[in-house]
């Protein structure tokens, strides 16, 4: 289980995130939904440790997490990107296996075998050799969702899914989101598209920017 408690995040005098609290239960999803410009990519950049909070605490199994401190952060808080960032100069098969080797220390061996299995279930058979440019946008999520399943984080965060999908890919993303919720997955999904959060979120939390400041309106129970 993921706990923010009193998170608060400032670009200069500008308040960005005010006291921030949220809870994502384990095997569960939690949307969080809200306009461009409330707060949301900047509470998961900090949630994923790409931003540093200015205050605020992070809990995982009720556990104090620093998600810049802790060596084995990206093995408990694994993210997909809006834009995918893909390495362009570097084959499928190789932008999921990187980390793997280069972090967890795994055999070239081992890490191609369970990124292949990845590839497998989420039916990208025969694109292990592909690179970025030769794939479409929902293949191209597909893939960031596999790089970030193998490094088998305990928490799974999404920026924006279905920003760039057509209607059909964005059934396709829920698809994925609610097969690894069978799987045992915790994922917290970022979004402005209320009625994709609704079919996939277990909890929701809405937000608006109010005076350019992320403001927590209410959760949504499903």
């Amino acid at each position: 289980m993921l706990e923010v408690k009193n998170l608060t995040k400032s670009f200069g005098n500008r308040v960005i995130l005010d006291n921030v609290n949220l809870t994502v239960k384990d095997g569960e999803i939690l949307s969080i939904v809200g306009p461009s410009g409330a707060g949301k990519t900047t509470l998961l950049r900090c949630i994923t440790g790409l931003e540093t909070a200015n205050s605020g605490k992070f809990l995982i199994d009720g556990q104090p997490f620093d998600p810049q401190g802790t060596a084995d952060s990206d093995r408990v808080i694994g993210v997909v990107f809006q834009d995918y960032n893909l390495f362009p100069n570097l084959s499928v098969m190789e932008n999921i296996t990187l980390a793997p080797i280069m972090v967890l220390k795994k055999s070239k061996r081992q890490a191609e075998k369970e990124a292949q299995a990845l590839l497998n279930e989420l039916e990208l058979n025969n694109k292990d050799s592909l690179y970025p440019w030769q794939l479409s946008g929902g293949q191209k999520q597909r893939v960031a969702i596999a790089r970030a399943l193998a490094m088998n984080p305990k928490i799974l965060c999404y920026d924006e899914p279905t920003s760039a999908l057509d209607p059909e890919m964005r059934k396709e993303v829920a698809k994925i989101i609610l097969n690894l919720k069978k799987e045992g997955m915790t994922q917290l999904v970022v979004t402005h598209d209320f009625d994709f959060a609704n079919k996939i979120a277990d909890d929701i939390l809405k937000v608006k920017a109010l005076d350019k400041t992320f403001k927590q309106v209410q959760n949504v129970d499903q």
